[in-house]
């Protein structure tokens, strides 16, 4: 059993940064591959970035490469995304996930837990 717990969203202009934090409790983090995704209003949750149970392998979708960092501290049960140049197109509910293998990472049923999300809102 895995809790999830993000913070860090907000509201931010355009060109703004954010960086989210996602907590767990329940097992041994360093057990889980990390995941973040994003639901926007009327439409479907979309993958952002995920990191492996190490912090050696990461990805990331196509919208947010160069802009956002996925990183985790293991010893903190913690995984973070570091995003900056916000777009208004980055504003979505964003949800951290675990999952005990570093595979499906893109996809949400990749995930066995998943936290309860984080408002994070860009302005034009």
């Amino acid at each position: 059993q895995v809790q999830l717990v993000e913070s860090g969203g907000g509201l931010v202009q355009r060109g703004g940064s954010l960086r989210l934090s996602c907590v767990a409790s329940g097992r041994t983090f360093g057990n889980y591959a990390m995941g973040w995704f994003r639901q926007a209003p009327g439409k479907e949750r979309e993958f952002v970035a995920a990191i492996s149970q190490s912090g050696s392998s990461t990805s990331y979708a196509d919208s947010v490469k160069a802009r956002f960092i996925i990183s985790r501290d293991n010893a903190k049960r913690s995984v973070y995304l570091q995003m900056n140049s916000l777009k208004p197109e980055d504003t979505a509910v964003y949800y951290c996930a675990a999952d005990a293998r570093y595979i499906n990472y893109s996809t949400t049923g990749g995930y066995d837990y998943w936290g309860q999300g984080t408002q994070v809102t860009v302005s034009s």
